[in-house]
């Protein structure tokens, strides 16, 4: 029987899957050579991609990646 930690983690985590990058601003997601890409953007050079070898692996790259890219562009102040 789940307990109410078990509940509230599971509420966390939906939350958080919820506001992932991914989900928020919808990558285009294809097949580039051998893996998924996610992608944002017009292209790898201006955009934000994420590669894996399954659409989610995709994903959760391109969630991991938007972060990065996000963090540097805010200590660069773009």
């Amino acid at each position: 029987m789940a307990t109410e930690q078990d509940y509230w983690n599971q509420m966390y985590s939906n939350a958080c899957e919820q506001s992932s990058p991914a989900l928020m601003w919808k990558p285009r997601l294809f097949i580039d050579g051998n893996q998924w890409c996610a992608l944002y953007g017009d292209n790898l050079q201006d955009g934000v991609a994420g590669f894996g070898d399954t659409p989610d692996k995709a994903m959760r790259n391109f969630d991991l990646n938007w972060n990065k890219q996000k963090a540097v562009e805010l200590r660069s102040g773009k």
